[in-house]
């Protein structure tokens, strides 16, 4: 049945003091180690763009003169065409764009995915469903790893619907599963004596999953498969590009550097082009204890760098396994933190961790091909104040998802060129006041610069090897004065107007003591809402063009925008985290962490034409749960459902949220598809 928005509903939303995201703490320990509790691990004194805007403006008639193009309120231009005009504002009684045309739901707080009016909604799978052969039904009181190993893990992020016939009635569903909360996975849990089976079910909870699905009257069917998979943290992975066979990689376990066991902390991704999946290994640092015992100050730095402090981890898994003890094994931490490729259409593969496109905590990494049938990846690390990159393949791509195809362009990833961006706004510093009003062109707009940093074997960075640049990118990005963005989380090109759509999530600590201040990039103080970036890339260049096309929060507040669009009609949106696309090349976005008292939920927004900016909440998400993985198809939408349930005082015992199941049932992180009652196109009436 269609859920609708009636009980639990909360408007008008007042506007907020500024405080961080609404995210519980047991969320922060579990997911990213209390990432936001401590000072960012980057501590360079990169130039900002307001020491050197006058310098840009004393340009800026040359620039247009020269044909150059600016990102203006109402939309971008192709780097080599004219400059688009700005769009008049849409008339009240103007339809939405195809896609678009349903009725926002209102915010509210409750145990539940709420959902359009017209439209019905299905668990597809949840924590503990069968995945593989001989997988036993769940029960929380009696899981085993080896269950674990064969059931949907805990978790879901990333999803992807990976189509098996042109009609897409039969698909492989490929998800994340990013992080365990053992607190809620087990009961009678001590935290303080995790026992070792607790452990290995934590290592098979993580990774990923795939099912093969089938279309029935709307829902999505998980069935047997010869495709159906579980990748754990103990599946063998094999390390490839320039960096691999580094020392910085090897370990006792594995001499050679080639080799790894699992992935972890997966976190957004994408479907190539030829078929694979790309995952994105994010908060890696919280697994790994004792980095206080390092006393080489060089290799302290650089855990450092990467939030790696401290000495017992929160899980306790180096108990059972000296892979997670530095003072045992210093260099299997740098064995995570890449993108990984995985082939979802040959279960018997080997995944891949490229490391070509360089280490830090990737929320993704998403592909377009050029005119000249090269590929570029796009990909945020996930940190306050932390940096925005891209990797150009000097090889070209095969056409189709054969297997001789896919295993050409998977290669493809191992050989190009990692830049990393600087961000330059075209407004005065002044005009930056940081409390999101618009400067006096009325954009926050600018231009931009991708700075090299390795290439194969050859590094660009003074005083780095090209090993050290790959797997300590961080460092190496800081080295060349990289722009320190709001936490980037998942960036994606879109297929309709080309242009690239990052979610920049939030950062309390823009302008506090110490910490940078507002840039035109990042234009708020105390950013506890988040906004939305769109470039004008040059793809396989060095320029692009960039503005913002959202500053998310109460629509009440001055200090938003929704790109021109008249913030009457708009949803309240905050800490916007996954982006996609329709056909028709409307973004649609997830948020992770509302700050505006709702729960978190998914929304579209025309990013063309006269509705432009014009944001509408498609569905929100139960109780202490984020959206997440959006998949946008013709006639069906999903999205994961991670971490229901997890607010403060919460636990297995004592569960605040009993989605999907109800009753007295534990919160299960799931998928979950939506579609018109009537069977037609979403966002269609």
């Amino acid at each position: 049945m269609s859920s609708r928005p009636d009980s639990g509903r909360v408007v008008p939303l007042p506007l907020l003091a500024h405080h961080s995201a609404n995210r519980a703490s047991v969320t922060c320990t579990y997911r990213c180690g209390n990432a936001c509790a401590h000072e960012a691990p980057n501590t360079s004194a990169n130039a900002y763009f307001g020491d050197i805007v006058e310098k840009v403006l004393s340009r800026r008639g040359a620039l247009k003169a020269g044909g150059a193009l600016a990102l203006a309120v109402g939309g971008t231009a192709a780097l080599s065409g004219t400059a688009a005009a700005a769009p008049a504002p849409a008339a009240r009684g103007s339809r939405p764009v195809p896609g678009t045309d349903f009725t926002p739901v209102a915010p509210n707080t409750q145990d539940a995915v709420v959902t359009a009016e017209g439209y019905q909604q299905q668990v597809v799978i949840r924590w503990g469903d069968p995945v593989v052969p001989g997988a036993p039904e769940f029960d929380i009181h009696n899981q085993t790893a080896a269950a674990q190993e064969k059931q949907f893990g805990y978790n879901n992020d990333f999803a992807e619907l990976v189509p098996l016939d042109p009609a897409g009635n039969e698909n492989l569903l490929v998800v994340n599963h990013e992080y365990t909360t053992e607190t809620h996975m087990f009961p009678g849990y001590d935290e303080n004596n995790p026992t070792e089976e607790q452990v290995r079910i934590a290592w098979a909870a993580h990774g990923l999953s795939v099912v093969l699905v089938k279309r029935e009257n709307g829902a999505l069917r998980p069935k047997p498969s010869r495709y159906n998979r579980r990748i754990t943290l103990t599946t063998p992975f094999e390390l490839r590009g320039p960096a691999a066979g580094s020392d910085y990689l090897r370990t006792s376990a594995d001499p050679t550097g080639t080799k790894v066991l699992g992935t972890q902390n997966n976190c957004s991704g994408s479907l190539t082009p030829w078929g694979t999946i790309l995952s994105g290994e994010e908060n890696f640092h919280q697994y790994f204890a004792n980095a206080d015992s390092v006393t080489d100050p060089t290799t302290k730095a650089r855990l450092a760098r990467y939030g790696i402090t401290g000495t017992a981890t929160t899980r306790k898994w180096e108990k059972f396994d000296k892979r997670w003890d530095l003072a045992q094994e210093p260099n299997e931490a740098n064995r995570f933190g890449w993108v990984v490729e995985i082939d979802p259409l040959d279960p018997n593969s080997t995944p891949v961790k490229h490391t070509a496109l360089g280490r830090f905590k990737h929320e993704g990494a998403a592909v377009t091909i050029t005119k000249d049938r090269r590929v570029v990846a796009y990909s945020g690390d996930d940190e306050r104040f932390d940096y925005i990159y891209k990797f150009v393949s000097h090889g070209r791509v095969k056409p189709g998802t054969s297997a001789h195809a896919r295993r050409h362009n998977m290669s493809l990833l191992d050989d190009g060129t990692l830049y990393v961006a600087k961000f330059t706004g075209n407004s005065p510093a002044s005009e930056i006041d940081g409390t999101g009003t618009l400067p006096g062109d009325g954009a926050f707009d600018g231009t931009g610069e991708w700075i090299p940093l390795a290439s194969g074997t050859k590094s660009f960075v003074p005083g780095f090897t090209a090993d050290e640049v790959y797997i300590f990118t961080r460092l190496a990005a800081d080295k060349v004065g990289a722009t320190t963005m709001d936490r980037p989380e998942d960036i994606q090109p879109n297929p309709v107007n080309g242009r690239i759509y990052c979610a920049l999530t939030n950062n309390a600590n823009r302008g506090s003591a110490g910490n940078a201040g507002p840039d035109e990039a990042n234009p708020r103080v105390g950013n506890k809402h988040g906004h939305v970036l769109e470039i004008d890339d040059d793809a396989t260049g060095t320029r692009f063009r960039w503005g913002l096309l959202l500053v998310c929060g109460d629509p009440n507040d001055p200090g938003t925008y929704f790109g021109g669009f008249d913030k009457s009609r708009v949803s309240p949106i905050s800490c916007p985290d996954n982006v996609a696309f329709d056909r028709h090349g409307n973004l649609w976005i997830t948020t992770d962490g509302n700050a505006l008292g709702s729960n978190d939920g998914l929304f579209a927004v025309p990013v063309d034409g006269p509705e432009r900016g014009w944001v509408k909440q498609f569905l929100t998400v139960p109780r202490g749960a984020e959206t997440c993985g959006p998949v946008i198809r013709d006639t069906v939408v999903t999205v994961c459902v991670q971490h229901p349930g997890e607010v403060d005082g919460a636990s297995a015992d004592n569960p605040a949220s009993h989605w999907p199941d109800g009753g007295t049932t534990v919160p299960r992180p799931s998928v979950v598809a939506v579609w018109r009652e009537d069977g037609g196109e979403i966002g269609s009436r």
